[in-house]
């Protein structure tokens, strides 16, 4: 129900609750109803007033609000209809947004100082960055001064990507120690992976992984091992590969070095193994891999052979043997344009064919030289019975240089294997003898190991007179000699 409200009260808009219109039952539509006219009532007379008055007027009521037609029970939460919008008016305050305190003062001060130091710092920088090269940086990059960015833009932009080398470049600017002088210092330097070249990884429900090794490993290692500084460059971690090379060379004879992951860089977001870090003259460097992306940066000085994937018939690493060999013993000056004219081709095959032409001219220029001194004169040796070459027959062509130089290593090999044979406890007992001495190296605790680092020596253990043996006492009788 609807009260009538007086003129004298501000007009509201009336809104009927949510709860009651969900309650209340429809109400069926009503007939329209007749306006009415209200009869004016009589006013009881009074007195005149003067014209200032004004003649209070009768309060009217208000109308109803009309009814929709139909009212379901559906609740409306619509509690502000339109039209009851509350005017906002400006108060005269005075906004806080332009007034800042002391400290957000200072602050605020700072840190535009701090950009504008910041920003200062930067070009300076760029522009020291940009100064041309000095001999020191030159020889840092193994770069001359031919081949260094020449602008100033190029430079800075050189120095500024280097200061990121730590995470894509070697850990050392060289890998290998200079090398001995001759006679010591093998002329040439053969890298070898371990990835399916020298071993490969199966995995079985019986056994889970393995590792097995190529047929012909021990012989292609111990033997190339006469004519080329053999260095293992992987891509593995040194505590994945260093156990498989433990095995491959037991006793430290043939791997001369040993490359690992944190030798390698990152090119392009991929491991690259790049050669110019190596210190070594890359014209008597021959890397042989399985993987191309590994070799990217040096293709002209890399053999890619076919990964092996665990066929106990394979030849193809003994294969190489003849190949690389016979680098070695004509010592070219540079291998590379005799690497690249077999690449992408099956490299024993074609040099077969090399070695077999090679033979037969051999054996026709020896030939045609023998017929024409056949019987033409006196030999002295054969007026005395001898030959110049008492353990060939008079028939039979010489070896060539190259099969001349080929038997002398064959021999060395067969040395170094009886050596090896004969001497094998031996070998083990100094080989136990070094991995204890390095297992006394590693620190036993966390203060010995801040001991190392600050370069101070753990204390000695005490000396056990029974079993401690004089490393350097002279002997009274000489060694008993070894029957071979």
């Amino acid at each position: 129900m609807f009260s009538i409200i007086s003129r004298s009260i501000p007009r509201r808009t009336l809104v009927q609750s949510a709860r009651y219109y969900s309650k209340k039952p429809p109400v069926p539509p009503s007939p329209p109803k007749k306006k009415i006219k209200p009869t004016p009532q009589r006013q009881p007379e009074t007195k005149a007033t003067s014209a200032e008055e004004p003649t209070p007027k009768v309060s009217e009521p208000i109308p109803e609000p009309e009814q929709p037609a139909a009212i379901t029970g559906v609740p409306t939460l619509d509690f502000s209809p339109p039209g009851t919008e509350q005017e906002y008016q400006r108060t005269g305050a005075r906004s806080s947004k332009g007034s800042l305190s002391s400290s957000e003062r200072k602050r605020r001060f700072a840190s535009r100082v701090s950009l504008g130091l910041l920003a200062l710092a930067f070009g300076a920088g760029a522009v020291y960055m940009g100064r041309e090269w000095e001999p020191e940086e030159l020889a840092a990059k193994k770069k001359k001064i031919e081949d260094a960015p020449s602008t100033r833009w190029a430079r800075t932009k050189e120095r500024f990507t280097g200061l990121f080398g730590f995470f894509v470049e070697p850990a050392w600017p060289e890998l290998l120690p200079p090398p001995y002088p001759p006679p010591h210092q093998k002329p040439y330097t053969l890298l070898l992976s371990i990835d399916d070249l020298l071993v490969t990884s199966t995995w079985d429900r019986k056994n889970g992984w393995r590792t097995a090794k190529r047929p012909g490993v021990d012989y292609f290692l111990a033997y190339i091992s006469q004519f080329y500084e053999v260095v293992i460059f992987t891509t593995q971690p040194s505590y994945t590969a260093s156990p498989i090379l433990d095995k491959l060379d037991r006793y430290n004879f043939y791997i001369n070095y040993r490359l690992f992951r944190e030798a390698t860089r990152t090119l392009n977001g991929k491991i690259v193994k790049d050669l110019s870090y190596l210190n070594r003259d890359l014209s008597k460097v021959v890397m042989i891999d399985t993987d191309p992306e590994h070799v990217s940066t040096h293709p002209e000085n890399t053999i890619i052979l076919p990964k092996w994937k665990g066929d106990p018939k394979d030849k193809n690493l003994v294969a190489m043997i003849p190949f690389l060999e016979s680098i070695a013993i004509y010592k070219p000056g540079d291998v590379r344009p005799i690497l690249q004219r077999y690449a992408g081709k099956d490299i024993p095959l074609e040099y077969g064919k090399v070695e077999a032409e090679m033979k037969a001219k051999h054996i026709a220029e020896w030939q045609a030289k023998h017929k024409n001194s056949a019987g033409s004169g006196f030999s002295f040796g054969a007026l005395l019975g001898m030959s110049d070459t008492p353990h060939r027959p008079k028939n039979v062509p010489p070896p060539t240089y190259l099969e001349q130089k080929r038997a002398e290593a064959q021999a060395q090999y067969q040395l170094e294997m009886k050596y090896v044979n004969d001497n094998r406890e031996e070998l083990e007992r100094l080989l136990e003898q070094d991995q204890k001495a390095m297992q006394a190296q590693v620190p036993g605790s966390l203060w010995e190991a801040m001991d190392q680092l600050r370069g101070i020596e753990p204390p000695k253990p005490a000396a056990d007179s029974a079993s401690t043996v004089p490393t350097a006492a002279p002997t009274t009788q000489p060694p008993t000699p070894t029957k071979a």
